[in-house]
């Protein structure tokens, strides 16, 4: 059974065939492709490989890279995506990313959609840490880490040869205590499950 989470705006579950038309959009826009893994010529057939990728994947499992639409739950529409990553080693530990689509962007849901995922790996998947990496350039995620209290632990300097060229990265990380200590951390996130 996968998770669905739901937030005051958000509904955040796995992809669906219909989620793939937009999610192709925003993926193959070249300044959302800057700092991913993927590039600005990411296509349907990519997108078709992804979803056949994500079956059978539960928010919790380690191993592969979970990615969850972003879904505005007024109008139903993709706006982005959360990625989850639960290491094998070492235990309790998950690595996240966010991506919204150029249109849904400076709304807030990037820092909405992501808490409430971490609050959920912590909560319900009895994580201990949960960190971010980012590319030293990406001002708007190093921003949204830090309005989550993230802290940078590490900046290893052009250590990733990335694009053709040398980049350096940022690490963000929370310990669960951390994110408890945050107060109202997660309030409005209520984890449930799709039926």
């Amino acid at each position: 059974m996968a998770a669905e989470i739901e937030t005051e705006r958000l509904r955040l579950r796995p992809f669906q065939v219909d989620d793939l038309e937009a999610f192709v959009a925003y993926r193959s826009d070249p300044e959302v492709a800057r700092y991913q893994s993927w590039d600005a010529s990411y296509s349907m057939t990519d997108a078709q490989s992804f979803l056949t990728s994500q079956h059978g994947l539960e928010l919790g499992q380690p191993g592969e890279w979970l990615q969850l639409a972003i879904v505005d739950r007024r109008t139903g529409s993709l706006c982005g995506d959360c990625g989850v990553r639960v290491e094998i080693d070492p235990p309790a530990t998950a690595e996240v990313g966010v991506t919204l689509a150029p249109s849904r962007q400076n709304e807030g849901l990037a820092t909405e959609a992501l808490a409430a995922v971490v609050t959920a790996l912590f909560a319900q998947q009895g994580m201990h840490r949960v960190f971010a990496e980012a590319d030293d350039r990406n001002a708007p995620v190093k921003r949204l880490l830090e309005r989550l209290d993230f802290r940078c632990e590490a900046r290893l300097v052009e250590a990733d040869w990335f694009k053709g060229e040398w980049s350096t990265l940022c690490v963000y990380a929370i310990l669960d205590r951390e994110w408890q200590a945050r107060g109202n951390a997660g309030q409005r996130a209520h984890p449930a499950s799709v039926d």
